[in-house]
């Protein structure tokens, strides 16, 4: 379950939208009970999960993601492109899986392809939710020096348990580090600018979070110091495979939160409230 569902629901993000009225869910895993005439690469009884927006960018459409361009997995019984499909590997949980989706495949390709963290690279990760944490984890298991960033000290504990180096409340507190590429998963226009500001000269910002709809940032900075601004959505096939395999070699260990579906509205006023920093999965 994502916190965009949230927004979706209060009105924001409706430009998203390709198909109105849509049944939400955009994470999903389950089983394969039925094919199409032309589909001769599954089986009925695949376990299987459905990867989000696709690269290259410019094959893009948004209405090929399941809960956004056609009916999501908040139904019994959901109708999906062949072409999105994804098996779940053995030792790998549905639960694990739907998860994988987006809330870590998102983080992976922000870090991993639009960030480009490199083992020994020197890497800020601002905003500790679940995207931040997982963006953390994935430059940590890269063997990048990963430093952390939120406003809320009590989320330090668990950033440094992955395997954070130090953290801090804001990137003005990290001074005297010399960072290469820093992700912001907070999106707020202030933590963007600030993130530009910090970086060394050449070096990269990529932004991932929605927190802000329009932000300033500093040109002359930008320019002068050779700085790139980069976006991220969504992540690939590929992405999501590797993922997937990350989670079943054990190298990856989200935290989940389940509830019950019937609980779905409730969950989603508390993933609201900034109620949960673990990944929370709808169970049928």
């Amino acid at each position: 379950m994502c916190h965009f569902n949230c927004h979706i629901i209060k009105g924001h993000g409706e430009e998203w939208l390709t198909k109105k009225p849509t049944t939400l869910g955009h994470e999903v895993a389950g089983v394969i009970t039925k094919l199409g005439p032309a589909v001769t690469d599954y089986n009925v009884g695949n376990r299987v999960t459905v990867s989000l927006i696709g690269y290259p960018i410019q094959e893009r459409t948004w209405s090929t993601c399941i809960g956004i361009g056609f009916d999501g997995g908040n139904a019994e019984y959901v109708v999906v492109p062949v072409s999105r499909l994804v098996r779940i590997p053995e030792g790998v949980s549905f639960e694990q899986a739907a998860v994988a989706t987006d809330a870590l495949a998102t983080s992976y390709h922000a870090v991993m392809v639009e960030a480009d963290a490199k083992p020994g690279m020197v890497l800020g990760v601002v905003g500790h939710g679940g995207l931040g944490l997982s963006g953390l984890a994935f430059g940590v298991i890269n063997g990048a020096i990963v430093y952390g960033f939120d406003i809320v000290e009590a989320k330090f504990k668990e950033a440094q348990e992955i395997g954070a180096r130090a953290c801090f409340q804001s990137l003005e507190a990290a001074k005297d580090v010399t960072f290469d590429v820093i992700v912001d998963f907070a999106g707020t226009g202030y933590t963007t600018r600030t993130a530009l500001q910090t970086v060394k000269e050449g070096g990269n910002v990529v932004v991932i979070g929605l927190g802000a709809e329009n932000i300033s940032v500093p040109v002359n900075d930008l320019v002068l110091h050779s700085k790139s601004l980069l976006g991220s959505v969504g992540s690939s096939v590929e992405d999501l495979r590797y993922v997937l395999q990350l989670l079943r070699d054990g190298r990856l260990k989200p935290s989940l939160i389940e509830f019950p579906f019937e609980e779905t509205a409730e969950t989603l006023a508390s993933l609201e409230r900034g109620g949960h920093r673990s990944a929370v999965v709808d169970e049928p």
